[in-house]
């Protein structure tokens, strides 16, 4: 599964982790993934990976809550 927003396309960066005596070694920034169910353009609800910064700005549709039907006893 990638770790890459559905939305805007942000994946994984790298850089250095550096100690205090400034050794260096690779690492990698992961973009913060939140599996939302979202509603699309198409109308179609569904399950998407999305960054928090998308969630907080809007650009997710969230779709009206579900409604269980209870049976009648």
């Amino acid at each position: 599964m990638s770790k890459t927003c559905e939305i805007c396309g942000k994946h994984p960066s790298s850089g250095n982790t550096v100690s205090h005596a400034n050794n260096r070694t690779r690492r990698r920034f992961l973009p913060n993934l939140q599996r939302v169910r979202a509603q699309l353009p198409s109308g179609e609800v569904r399950y998407i990976r999305a960054c928090t910064r998308c969630l907080r700005s809007g650009a997710i549709v969230k779709p009206a809550v579900r409604v269980i039907p209870v049976a009648a006893a």
